[in-house]
């Protein structure tokens, strides 16, 4: 093993990781120019065309600079297939790779993560963090942000047509329209807004990082793997990582911060000591701190998709032949529209599958783009069907099923096993079979039926319940949502941090991002992870404003839990 060299550098706050929650702690913390902060990322620079030009996300999510790319442990409940996990590694993390849809959940999502006994974190308090983050084009409102970092677009001016074929079969469905999925209410289906500006993707690193980047009391590496945090006794004092074949460690003067995502945030914990006494001792790794929740609670979204063969032109006539590829491309270049402007999701919404429910349980995708013959997880948004098709998808907002993370080994360069747990619980398997038929019912309304040839997955013949569940355990993919897997709350025997996010047991030592979520929210995961980062970030400054000058907090016996 090569020796280890200490860095000089001796930053207040070390930041594990330059994703969306790491991007935005970078950009608060360092604004009052009172102390240094350090941003440790694994992956590199997010300056390629695949990550800037929206459309790209089909080509990220297999590019190996870009991705760490999992794959899960075999998952009984969807006939003992291994499920492909994107994750960014690159500068803005995940949000450099995802497809932009800007979903903030329901409020009744925050105040359950109150009720679940995390004060601070209903969605009256948290919609100031929401808001503060945001700049929509269409201004502010009681809702909406208007001044913030990241740019969130509506998107209408460059939506396929058949979206209002869509939103006018879900209508005929007794659905409500909604105009603003983020506003007084989340129910009702309508466009989604995407967190692109100018025909660029908005991911965090071009609204917090980028802007923040010469600021002299920052530092950003880059290529530079994490393989453990520094403890002296029950206090985290920085870490160790790798970069070009050399062991660096760096002392952090206030706190460790970890912004590695569901993923990767417990594997550091446990390759630290942190975690499950037996699965740590079962790989040689001392015990800092036992925290069993540290991995557990892992939840993720599970979708089914239903492709259509159509007789009115989808974006397929666009982009698959040769000669449309070229001229879209001009067109961008030129204009920064057309379709390689945006994603594929174009439509949606957030249903309630039984009239009863109190609120939706199906969010909904409505895309004017198919490829049936594309591999399984793959996404190949430039090479579509040569013929015209479009698809409508389903999840359920909110999956009972319980998986987990830990480690496979003690070398911090082996990917983690991920045992995803799907379907695991019968009311999940319920939901999914509820959203297979409502896509049916839409399909089967006047204004798509109208322009449908034929249903080409699963295919017409598939029609019991036996039938369309085995579909559902065959086909269903992961919606790239994973969260909770170092889960907020206060009970520390299956809790991981607290309602300030520091981890239970230990002392300055934090996680922020999506592991943090005690639920996951109903939809898209990216925009609550960036607020949960804003609101960490004024939790930070309020503890440490008053004591700028002292290179460490005096410990209080209240953080040794």
């Amino acid at each position: 093993m090569n020796p280890v060299q200490k860095s000089a550098f001796a930053p207040s706050f070390i930041i594990v990781g330059a994703g969306s929650a790491g991007c935005v702690l970078a950009s608060r913390l360092t604004a009052s120019q009172k102390h240094c902060v350090l941003v440790i990322e694994a992956g590199g620079s997010d300056l390629n065309f695949w990550v800037q030009v929206p459309i790209g996300y089909g080509r990220a999510f297999y590019h190996q600079g870009l991705n760490w790319m999992y794959v899960t442990k075999p998952d009984a409940a969807l006939n003992d297939r291994k499920m492909y996990w994107p994750r960014g590694k690159v500068i803005g993390g995940s949000s450099s790779i995802n497809a932009m849809v800007y979903i903030r959940g329901s409020a009744e999502d925050f105040d359950e993560w109150e009720a679940m006994g995390n004060p601070g974190w209903s969605w009256r308090e948290v919609l100031p963090y929401f808001k503060r983050s945001e700049c929509n084009d269409r201004g502010e409102d009681e809702f909406r942000g208007g001044r913030g970092p990241l740019h969130v677009s509506t998107m209408e001016r460059d939506l396929h047509p058949l979206c209002q074929n869509f939103l006018r079969a879900a209508g005929e469905c007794g659905f409500p329209k909604n105009s603003d999925f983020n506003g007084m209410s989340q129910e009702g289906v309508g466009l989604y807004q995407n967190t692109v500006k100018n025909g660029i993707r908005m991911s965090a690193a071009r609204a917090y990082l980028h802007p923040v980047r010469r600021r002299r009391n920052l530092r950003v590496e880059t290529h530079s793997h994490v393989t453990k945090i520094l403890f002296e006794g029950r206090r985290a004092v920085g870490v160790e990582y790798v970069k070009g074949g050399k062991r660096i460690q760096v002392q952090a003067g206030r706190e460790v911060i970890l912004c590695a995502g569901a993923v990767n945030s417990p594997q550091i914990l446990q390759l630290s000591g942190i975690g499950s006494s037996q699965l740590l001792k079962s790989h040689n790794i001392a015990v800092i701190c036992e925290r069993k929740g540290v991995g557990e609670n892992l939840q993720d979204h599970l979708g089914v998709d239903y492709l259509y063969r159509s007789l009115a032109p989808t974006l397929n006539c666009q982009l698959h032949p040769m000669r449309g590829k070229l001229w879209q491309g001009i067109r961008y270049l030129l204009s920064r529209r057309g379709p390689l402007s945006l994603g594929v999701n174009q439509g949606g919404g957030f249903v309630r599958t039984r009239r009863y429910l109190k609120k939706p349980n199906m969010q909904l995708y409505f895309s004017p783009v198919s490829y049936t013959k594309a591999p399984p997880g793959k996404r190949p948004l430039m090479n579509p069907d040569p013929f015209p098709g479009f698809l409508l998808g389903i999840q359920p907002t909110r999956p009972a099923s319980r998986g987990r993370i830990e480690l496979a080994s003690s070398d911090p360069f082996e990917s983690p096993a991920i045992y995803p747990n799907y379907l695991s619980v019968d009311g999940d398997v319920q939901e999914m079979l509820e959203g297979a038929k409502l896509i049916r019912r839409i399909a089967a309304a006047p204004s798509l039926s109208s322009i449908i040839d034929e249903e080409i997955l699963p295919g017409t013949d598939v029609q019991s319940d036996q039938e369309l569940i085995e579909d559902i355990r065959e086909r269903s993919t992961t919606v790239f949502h994973p969260v909770g897997t170092c889960r907020m709350g206060q009970n520390i025997s299956s809790d991981v941090v607290n309602c300030q996010l520091k981890v239970h047991g230990v002392a300055a030592l934090r996680v922020v991002d999506a592991s943090i979520f005690p639920t996951l929210t109903s939809g898209n995961t990216n925009a609550p992870t960036i607020m949960v980062a804003e609101k960490a970030s004024d939790l930070i400054i309020q503890e440490h404003v008053k004591s700028w000058t002292t290179p460490f907090v005096a410990l209080r016996q209240s953080e040794i839990q």
